[in-house]
């Protein structure tokens, strides 16, 4: 049995920095000095030479020259711009360092190449050419910048660079590192000299949290809907707030719009007041100009969830109260939170007929429908969705995102496949979240308690959400 060894290919892409190609991976090498580099770069091509047994040529690649590097698996290396089996121009070792510039007065003799470290820092000789006579008796001026001189400059970069070409510099030389799997755990064991791109699993992880912390040219309200109860709403809003502020650093808000009770206030983190919407709307002509008001004002009202980094404003909690919240509240209190805060996630009631209800569909930027795999409440979002096509937001239905939340640990796997196909057809996304045991006993919710399924999925529908802002 045989072990496949693919050449490695080193591109010098500065004198600290350099890619690793090796079939068909590239990791990035990085270094504060140019011999830290050229031990790093060595170390790289060591580990394949001790993974495969035997010596291992490596091709360094510096703009238009490359020559070889030939590892052995004990460290010891060869590096000779001699050995390459094609003309190379301008060829040089792959770290610059002070040499001895000095011309030498006659022709070098050739010298025999054997497998012994070779020191790096120094230019290396060149096999010596026949002597011939100067075609003028001035000696030639040099035509390139002297090697040696510790800086290396790309051929189409200014001579004189600005600040605008540090700065884009930095940006090109970002790159994703992993911190996951077999790639994470080899950037661990090499002190990061072995830098392998994330794999498949944390790519798609990156790139769902790139939609969610995308930029937004004005604030945004997403609404929650289903007008059965039990059906996973304030569950959802929650944690959809909680995706959404972790990811985003802040500025959101999860608000429960129910016209006289909700339990969002009741699901959230403890907070040192009791305050709700119907609080915020009696002193809201304080807040309508921002230079008289600030998101500092409103920490009476609203209730922080620290660890998530979201805001909460709960519905009316006390039983004996008769007020209500109508479309002109709603559309008051809208109107100036849209001021302080980027994202609004607004759960609903259960009464479509409300008028609060109906002014917080016609607000949203996003709607969200939400069912658990269940026939009722998968029934009563249909009927939800036909009684918004027949009031004209036909718009807002085809753009919706439908959640699907497994009532269990084992839910029904035909009914789930039968409700997705539905919803498919109706909205413009379908997302599976899955039973978490952390939800259950509907106290407050702990957002460290959720299991990595969880995180993951809301992290999915928080994306398809973002997607559509």
């Amino acid at each position: 049995m045989t072990t496949t060894t693919y050449e490695p290919i080193v591109h010098i892409t500065s004198s600290t920095a350099a890619e690793l190609h090796v079939g068909g991976d590239v990791d990035e090498l990085f270094a504060s000095t140019p011999e830290g580099l050229r031990d790093r770069v060595v170390e790289a091509v060591r580990l394949l030479a001790a993974s495969a047994g035997e010596p291992v040529t490596a091709t360094l690649v510096d703009g238009a020259a490359r020559w070889p590097l030939i590892v052995h698996p004990d460290g010891t290396y060869l590096e000779a711009p001699s050995l390459s089996d094609a003309p190379v121009p301008d060829a040089s070792p792959m770290f610059e360092a002070d040499a001895d510039l000095t011309v030498p007065a006659s022709p070098v003799a050739a010298a025999t190449v054997t497998a012994t470290p070779v020191d790096l820092t120094r230019e290396p000789e060149f096999d010596a050419p026949e002597p011939v006579a100067p075609a003028v008796s001035e000696p030639a001026a040099p035509t390139g910048a002297l090697r040696g001189s510790g800086i290396r400059r790309d051929p189409t970069q200014r001579v004189t660079p600005t600040v605008e070409d540090l700065l884009n510099s930095r940006t090109d030389r970002t790159r994703e590192r992993a911190t996951e799997g077999w790639q994470g755990a080899v950037r661990r064991m090499t002190g990061g000299a072995i830098s392998p791109r994330p794999g498949q699993v944390e790519r798609s992880r990156l790139d769902r949290e790139r939609t969610v912390q995308r930029r937004l040219d004005a604030p945004r309200t997403i609404v929650i809907l289903n007008p059965k109860g039990g059906a996973h709403k304030t569950t959802s809003t929650l944690l959809l707030a909680a995706t959404f502020g972790t990811q985003r650093g802040g500025a959101t808000l999860a608000w429960d719009n129910n016209e006289t009770r909700g339990t969002l206030g009741w699901r959230a983190q403890n907070a040192p007041h009791h305050r709700t919407a119907v609080d915020l709307l009696e002193h809201l002509d304080g807040f309508t100009e921002p230079s008289q008001a600030s998101l500092a004002a409103l920490d009476t009202y609203v209730r922080t969830q620290v660890d998530a980094r979201f805001d909460v404003l709960a519905s009316d909690e006390d039983a004996a109260a008769s007020s209500t919240i109508d479309a002109a509240a709603f559309d008051r209190l809208h109107g100036v939170l849209s001021r302080y805060y980027r994202l609004l996630i607004v759960d609903t009631g259960n009464n479509m007929r409300a008028s609060n209800w109906v002014a917080a569909v016609a607000a949203a930027d996003q709607l969200v429908i939400v069912s658990t795999i269940r026939e009722d409440t998968a029934a009563s979002a249909a009927w939800l969705l036909d009684g918004l096509r027949e009031k004209g937001f036909d718009q807002k239905i085809d753009d919706a995102v439908t959640i699907l939340a497994a009532p269990s640990a084992r839910p029904d796997r035909k009914l789930a496949e039968r409700l997705e196909r539905h919803f498919a057809q109706v909205t413009s996304s379908v997302v599976h979240v899955p039973f978490d045991p952390a939800l259950v006993d509907g106290g407050p919710i702990d957002f460290d308690a959720l299991s990595a399924e969880s995180r993951d999925a809301w992290l999915t529908v928080a994306a398809a959400v973002a997607e559509r802002l």
